[in-house]
């Protein structure tokens, strides 16, 4: 117990997070520190250790806290909506981050760098969404959209809508990317017609379809990689 009128023993343990973080980012961090440190922002005046850890114990890792719904967040006692707001701008943070690096190169087929932000966007996803990246003729980065989002394994996705896009984008190349979100990245064979489907017609406008990738959690498969882009 403090005594009367000292601070809290929480602040001297929030300012010490922080300058451990100062020193050496976070390495050496456990995970409950780190989000922790998180919630020091977002949650003034209490002690946010017990929080932190129901969290990671929860969703079983940073991971899992970042991929978490905001309905879920707020299950767990002491996080409020404004603190689950805070570990959502988070992880949005990060995908916009890796969005940007995307753009910077030059798109041979699929860089590193997009694969990491769909990944990051799209792997946790509870639904099945159908993104298409466009390019320009340098092959960068013009826009990402989202055409279609369904419930799990039901989205429906009309080529005529993509193919409008990327000449409203003045696209000379796309990339098409959905997940799948049962975690099983192999395309059904519904997958592979549409596919060949939008490759078809985009050929006629001149477009070319570079790769259609499909995300799971961790994992990704790529049509151009594994040899059905004709």
């Amino acid at each position: 117990m403090n005594d009367e009128g000292s601070a809290p023993h929480y602040l001297g343990h929030r300012q010490r997070l922080k300058e451990k973080y100062l020193a050496r980012a976070l390495e050496g961090f456990h995970d409950y520190e780190i989000m922790e440190l998180l919630l020091t922002y977002g949650i003034p005046r209490k002690d946010v250790k017990g929080p932190a850890k129901q969290l990671i114990k929860r969703f079983g890792g940073l991971k899992g806290v970042l991929d978490a719904g905001m309905d879920e967040l707020r299950e767990v006692p002491g996080i409020t909506a404004h603190s689950a707001v805070l570990v959502k701008l988070v992880k949005d943070i990060g995908a916009a981050y890796l969005f940007q690096k995307a753009q910077e190169r030059t798109q041979i087929s699929c860089t590193a760098e997009l694969i990491d932000f769909c990944k990051t966007a799209m792997g946790a996803l509870k639904d099945e969404e159908f993104r298409v990246c466009y390019l320009d003729a340098q092959n960068r980065i013009i826009a990402m959209e989202t055409i279609q989002e369904g419930i799990v394994n039901q989205a429906v996705v009309y080529p005529r809508k993509v193919l409008e896009r990327a000449l409203q984008w003045k696209a000379s190349a796309i990339i098409l990317v959905h997940n799948h979100p049962s975690g099983h990245v192999r395309p059904s064979d519904a997958d592979i017609r549409l596919t060949r489907t939008i490759q078809e017609t985009a050929r006629t406008l001149d477009i070319l379809v570079h790769d259609h990738l499909i995300i799971g959690e961790n994992r990704f498969f790529s049509f151009r990689e594994e040899g059905l882009m004709s």
